[in-house]
């Protein structure tokens, strides 16, 4: 197991062990790693079995404030992956448990979101309303999905114009949708943020964020978590910030290139295609030379940070994701590199 606090991360780490048997449990982000679009992800349902039933506990953890975890549940046992609402932990119930921390027991929320954001108040024994005339003792916005009335926005608008306390479940700006890319919750915010002046901001719970994660703990008791995800500004920062170890896999929003121009807190413990990638070792990567060399390749930066990668004599190359880690290695120890057309000529010997 990685130690997470070896930071800022100049290499991925490796692992003898296959991670489903190092980590307890898996912290495991939803959109674009279990499904996207409502389409389990290649490979994804098999693997969550196969690591559930060598001892893994799973947790789904999700910004996404629409849904209950009951639904979620449902949904994740129709694709094939047992789950149930005890395993789903949202980011509507991070920022529930903030406003219930701060404001009287039973009072009114001003709700600007899903079914899922008003059941999570109302299990933490607030009440959801509709209207800044209502008095609501804080305002809070989640993700509505594309319902969500403009309607709720002008409520949400006038009420922290009056100087309500404001809450966001999360600021993610986008959202994976089966139809592409699609407004995320942020979007919302900042619509309200404009009406607003500009010159407040709402407490956010969700990842990258530390409620988020407090969240997770309380629910799930996790002793050796590993994150899970697709996003490096959510689920890696998340993880960082939580002082955890994590998992990327190239299923959803990010790409190899833009992992290698990743600032320090978006650098993953580990990396991998897909979910498999929690029921292997994963290959050391080691100095060698003037770069590194993992598993059949060497990659080196120049001075210039210009990254170059090559199979290394006689070991003829192999799995292109090796190739990728000793990318990483060589940028990221050099201090990084923000030109993606470096990283994608790199890129290009692996195939990737």
């Amino acid at each position: 197991m990685a130690d997470s606090t070896e930071l800022p991360r100049t290499r991925p780490a490796g692992s003898a062990q296959a991670l489903s048997e190092a980590y307890d449990t898996a912290l495991l982000d939803l959109d674009g790693v279990v499904y996207a679009g409502g389409v389990a992800v290649p490979h994804a349902v098999d693997a969550l079995r196969v690591a559930r039933g060598g001892g893994m506990r799973l947790a789904y953890v999700t910004n996404n404030a629409a849904r209950t975890p009951e639904t979620v549940a449902e949904h994740l046992t129709e694709l094939g992956v047992p789950a149930t609402a005890d395993e789903v932990v949202t980011s509507a119930q991070a920022v529930a448990r903030l406003i219930a921390e701060r404001v009287p027991a039973g009072a009114p929320v001003l709700c600007a979101g899903g079914v899922g954001l008003r059941v999570a108040l109302t299990e933490r024994g607030l009440t959801p309303v509709d209207s800044a005339e209502d008095e609501p003792a804080a305002v809070v916005q989640g993700y509505g999905g594309p319902e969500l009335p403009w309607g709720v926005l002008t409520e949400a608008a006038l009420a922290v114009n009056r100087g309500v306390p404001w809450f966001a479940s999360n600021t993610d700006l986008t959202i994976p949708s089966g139809r592409g890319i699609a407004p995320g919750n942020g979007a919302a915010v900042e619509v309200v943020r404009i009406a607003t002046g500009h010159t407040k901001d709402p407490v956010v719970a969700g990842k990258p964020l530390p409620p988020m994660h407090r969240e997770t703990i309380l629910r799930t008791g996790a002793r050796r978590p590993l994150v899970v995800g697709d996003r490096l500004d959510t689920d890696i920062e998340g993880a960082q910030a939580g002082d955890v170890d994590s998992l990327l896999v190239f299923t959803g929003v990010t790409d190899p290139a833009t992992l290698l121009t990743a600032v320090p807190e978006h650098r993953p413990t580990y990396l991998a295609a897909d979910l498999r990638g929690l029921l292997t070792p994963h290959p050391e990567v080691l100095p060698a030379g003037d770069g590194f060399r993992c598993g059949g390749w060497l990659a080196t930066a120049g001075p210039d940070g210009r990254p170059e990668v090559r199979a290394v004599e006689g070991a003829e190359g192999g799995d292109p994701l090796d190739g990728l880690r000793a990318l990483c290695a060589a940028v990221w120890t050099a201090g990084g590199v923000d030109d993606r057309s470096w990283a994608a000529g790199a890129l290009g010997a692996l195939g990737l």
